[in-house]
């Protein structure tokens, strides 16, 4: 079965950085989309970038655009989201996600079938 292990997060102050890991294993990823998503207290959850991992193609929230960087490594079934100049309303639970279900780069959350824990990113002002 697919398994999706987020780490990477924590406190940081506005303008700093982090990049989150997204460990997955219990399939050859490599006909999958993987996304991130985050959700903040009281709000949806809200789609942030996603990849197809084998063409390497991408997609990112306006909101987030210039900022973030999702990539991937074959090797280690990892994917990675780098984010640089935070800000406050980065605060959320990140998580990733991943779905077979067809060729796109897929912005909603229901079009993914598997999702990680999640891993909390709190940007202080």
């Amino acid at each position: 079965q697919v398994q999706l292990v987020e780490s990477g997060g924590g406190l940081v102050q506005a303008g700093g950085s982090l990049r989150l890991s997204c460990a997955a294993s219990g399939r050859t990823f490599s006909s999958y989309t993987m996304g991130w998503f985050r959700q903040a207290p009281g709000k949806e959850r809200e789609f942030v970038t996603a990849i197809r991992w084998e063409s390497g193609s991408t997609r990112y929230a306006d909101s987030v655009k210039g900022r973030v960087t999702i990539s991937r490594d074959n090797a280690k079934n990892t994917v990675y989201l780098q984010m640089n100049s935070l800000k406050p309303e980065d605060t959320a639970v990140y998580y990733c996600a991943a779905t077979n279900s067809g060729l796109h780069v897929y912005t909603p959350a229901l079009r993914y079938h598997y999702w990680g824990q999640g891993t909390q990113v709190t940007v202080s002002s």
